[in-house]
């Protein structure tokens, strides 16, 4: 990976992890607590990366996207466990809990952070491992996100100066609500990468949605069949996310890193490991440096695997972000391990990585459409590549 001529930043407090629905919830904060035990433990928070508190995002900023009847029934619900349905709050996806707002705006303020780190030079990158929010929409929250942490960053990056912004989503699901706040706004580039609309939630980001009228081609998705692994994973990656990227050329990149991808994660199916997430973190950090001069903004998302593949992951994250990559052959720290025994009564994963070796087929070698992962990405560059001037043939 190219060496890093700017400072990387992590913008985190603990005060973060009381984004927290509840010890019955999927989306527990344990997995962020023992994610920076982790990455402390390894050394990767005192190795080019420097540590920034997290501030609160106040109503206003919160509004540059979000409806204020949402932020009002967001406060209202948090103070009088008041449900009201149909803005997404008191669901089984979004669960009430005391303070839901203070707790929702700071992860708006610790992205915002992130983001007004890069936009300002401050940093070169910059990441918020709490964020990445993606399905919350304007009037209301929805899939275990309350505020749209992501897309305000990106319109504080507007705001404030940044002209152009490629978005790219890896999370499984597709990332419906930052999609949907840029639409029509030929400024922001979405890209998807996600399993299956046909098979997980919510459904949506096929190949044929590509923006409004006055942005036809600003959004882009990669629909993925269930079962995909690291082969077909990058495969894919790789045939739409770089070429589209280099053609829009941004100012500045910004990505979401759910690592629900991973074959052991228990809300979706696909099967990638824990190196393959990995190649494809290197592969943006190398492609920001390469198109916005390392201008980049990282944010974390969707892992339900709290123990064994979310704090290995992200750890990953942090340290290429800071310019350190870990070896997947690494042992985690004995200390961390006991602390898990500890918590958790559970055996620690002993390896930064599953042992999976990573390679794939680059798509210049043609592609077959007797196969669903190969027509499901030729459908995307079809519809989407002719529409930024690029050829979709390989």
């Amino acid at each position: 990976m190219p060496a890093c001529e700017g400072p990387a930043t992590v913008v985190f407090d603990q005060v973060l992890t009381e984004y927290d629905f509840g010890p019955e919830h999927p989306m527990s904060p344990l997995r962020v607590d023992l994610t920076m035990r982790l990455a402390a433990e390894l050394g990767v928070l005192d190795r080019g990366l420097r540590t920034v508190v997290a501030p609160v995002a106040s109503d206003d900023l919160i509004a540059s996207v979000h409806e204020p009847a949402l932020i009002e029934a967001v406060e209202l619900a948090g103070r009088r466990a008041t449900p009201d349905h149909a803005r997404g709050l008191g669901t089984e996806d979004n669960p009430l809990f005391h303070d839901m707002h203070q707790a929702s705006a700071h992860v708006v303020g610790a992205t915002v952070e992130a983001c007004r780190q890069v936009g300002s030079g401050e940093s070169l990158h910059a990441v918020s491992i709490c964020g990445g929010l993606h399905h919350a929409m304007p009037g209301r929250a929805s899939g275990f996100c309350i505020y749209n942490d992501v897309a305000v960053g990106i319109r504080h990056l507007l705001d404030t100066g940044t002209a152009r912004v490629a978005y790219v989503d890896l999370d499984v699901h597709h990332g419906d609500g930052v999609e949907a706040v840029f639409w029509d706004d030929p400024r922001v580039l979405t890209i998807s990468l996600h399993e299956t609309g046909q098979m997980l939630f919510p459904g949506t980001g096929h190949a044929t949605d590509l923006g409004g009228p006055g942005a036809r081609g600003s959004a882009v998705n990669v629909a993925l069949p269930p079962g995909t692994g690291d082969a077909g994973w990058l495969r894919a990656f790789h045939a739409v996310v770089p070429p589209l990227v280099r053609e829009f050329a941004p100012d500045v990149l910004v990505t979401q890193h759910g690592c629900d991808t991973h074959a052991d994660d228990p809300l979706a199916h696909l099967m990638v490991s824990v190196e393959g997430q990995r190649a494809a973190y290197l592969a943006i950090h190398d492609l920001a440096h390469e198109v916005t001069g390392g201008r980049w903004v990282v944010t974390g998302g969707g892992g339900y695997s709290v123990v064994g593949v979310v704090p290995r992951t992200w750890t990953h994250l942090l340290a290429v972000v800071g310019g350190q990559p870990l070896d997947p052959a690494l042992e985690t720290p004995g200390g961390w391990r006991e602390h898990v025994r500890e918590r958790f009564g559970r055996t620690a994963p002993s390896l930064m990585g599953d042992g999976r070796a990573v390679d794939y087929r680059d798509w210049t070698g043609g592609y077959d459409p007797e196969t669903w992962l190969d027509r499901a990405v030729h459908a995307t560059r079809t519809a989407a590549f002719p529409l930024h001037g690029l050829d979709p043939m390989p």
